[in-house]
């Protein structure tokens, strides 16, 4: 009886998790309704998934061109020096930082595997500001890169979960 417990507790959360990365902000009780749950329920399970660190935070998905920004992916591919004097500046968001004082934004930042090993998501003005960032990049950890790669993000079809409302615009592109 216990497991099946457990398990309808997964399926119950994987159903809250699903409603949240679609819309953050929707009410506790219009999830309640849909998965006819009492709002009870629904706020004990988020505040679970709080507590457990499932859910981090929440975010905020914007139109990065009513903003007049811009859109990067910034790839870092590290040379065969041990990163290891490098890795409490990344703790301490070094980079975000100084991207900050050149009016970009660090969305995200992945270590990777592959190819690359790290990679930024930024916005920013221009294109400028991001050379400027990518070479304060070199410059910070001129020890551990071997190659930086930018690239501009023309047209992003989904982001955070959520399909871009100007879905019109990328066929005038295209």
């Amino acid at each position: 009886m216990a497991r099946k417990s457990l398990q309808q507790i997964k399926k119950d959360e994987e159903k809250i998790l699903k409603e949240l990365k679609k819309n953050a902000r929707g009410s506790i009780e219009d999830i309640a309704k849909k998965y006819k749950f009492s709002r009870q329920k629904v706020w004990r399970i988020i505040k679970r998934l709080e507590e457990k660190g499932k859910i981090w935070g929440y975010f905020t998905v914007v139109d990065d061109e009513k903003l007049q920004q811009e859109r990067y992916f910034v790839l870092i591919r590290r040379s065969t020096e041990p990163i290891d004097d490098a890795i409490q500046k990344i703790i301490d968001l070094t980079m975000h930082d100084i991207g900050e004082t050149l009016g970009i934004e660090v969305e995200c930042s992945s270590y990777l595997h592959g190819i690359y090993d790290w990679a930024f998501i930024v916005t920013a003005p221009d294109m400028k500001s991001v050379k400027r960032f990518s070479h304060l990049l070199t410059k910070e950890y001129n020890l551990w890169i071997a190659e930086v790669q930018v690239l501009q993000d023309i047209f992003t079809v989904k982001k955070c979960g959520i399909v871009n409302p100007n879905m019109k615009k990328l066929k005038d592109f295209a």
